[in-house]
């Protein structure tokens, strides 16, 4: 008896996920972890020199049964290099038998996985101006999540280099011309009376001062995936409902990290995860006037939930390349 692995590029990936796809399994994953049927220990870090990482991220899920880790990296140098910032490696492998079923691209899975976690959840249904911090790969992915689940009428964008914003914008009016895009020449301008905002950044510092926000605005705090980051001011999260995706991870490497090793944000604040929020067990948004921030951190379950859905995909429509690792399988 003989088992192959199936190897998955970004093209292959490209041709079998989309963000539609995404948003389902990404919530019946939110859901399946506030059931306890998911298991997930704490990332791993390797630090190494220049401010670069890599990070394991294992996790099973129960329904469908699914098990693997992410290998993912972070080189903020690596733009000078013509290489992506961030790379990623899925091992997807079969729960009864520990045989690896795949191997496919990371990259493309967390982008979209990333997009779909949040939004619709605790924002106003009426939400339809978005501000938009950093203008890198992850705001392609956002603003597709947003655009499916909100009515948007105009997005305003903030980029850290000279001309990144307006040149989102030209190439985001080519995609969605029905809606309005502009370059916003401070975080304060891009902040100001919008309903939906993502910030999506490395920072290392609050760019979003709580004086800016307005009442009934809901965050998506993307940015802050490591000890250090943060991008929000702290005053604003001692005024919101604050929702993670995963309390332990949140507390050490998510929007919160800073503010909590510094005390200005109490781990009791947190309202409570996602998956909790989508079952039942604690509130969201009460209020149209509340603040809602969701603190994003990224988590496992999400990315070994949506391989399993590409790998499933690539099976019924017989896409990737298939190769055998063990000569024998049994001795």
């Amino acid at each position: 008896m003989t088992r192959s692995t199936l190897l998955l590029t970004e093209s292959a990936v490209q041709q079998l996920l989309d963000i539609r796809a995404t948003i389902a399994v990404v919530r019946r994953a939110f859901i399946a972890a506030a059931r306890g049927q998911t298991v997930m220990p704490p990332k791993v870090y390797l630090s190494l020199p220049g401010g670069s990482d890599f990070r394991a991220m294992p996790a099973s899920l129960q329904h469908p049964a699914a098990c693997g880790i992410k290998w993912v990296n972070v080189h903020p140098r690596n733009r000078r290099r013509g290489l992506p910032t961030v790379m990623a490696l899925i091992l997807l492998n079969d729960p009864a038998t520990g045989y690896p079923l795949a191997v496919m691209d990371g990259r493309l899975i967390t982008k979209l996985r990333t997009a779909a976690a949040a939004a619709k959840t605790l924002a106003r249904p009426d939400s339809h101006v978005v501000g938009l911090i950093g203008c890198g790969a992850q705001a392609d992915a956002q603003l597709a999540a947003l655009a499916i689940e909100f009515r948007l009428t105009a997005v305003r964008a903030w980029g850290a280099r000279r001309g990144e914003a307006a040149a989102w914008c030209r190439r985001m009016r080519r995609q969605w011309p029905a809606i309005r895009f502009q370059p916003s020449p401070t975080i304060q301008a891009c902040v100001r009376d919008v309903d939906l905002l993502v910030t999506v950044t490395p920072s290392r510092r609050p760019l979003v001062r709580r004086a800016w926000v307005s009442p009934g605005t809901h965050l998506n705090a993307v940015g802050a995936d490591a000890p250090g980051k943060q991008e929000l001011d702290p005053a604003i999260l001692r005024d919101a409902v604050v929702v993670v995706d995963e309390r332990r991870q949140a507390m050490h490497g998510g929007e919160l990290n800073v503010p909590i090793h510094r005390r200005q944000f109490h781990p009791s604040q947190i309202r409570g995860e996602l998956g909790e929020v989508l079952i039942g067990r604690v509130r969201g948004r009460q209020t149209a006037s509340e603040l809602t921030v969701f603190d994003s951190t990224g988590v496992a379950i999400h990315d070994i939930a949506v391989a399993a859905q590409v790998w499933r995909q690539a099976q019924r429509q017989g896409v990737g390349q298939r190769i055998t690792w063990f000569n024998t399988l049994a001795r």
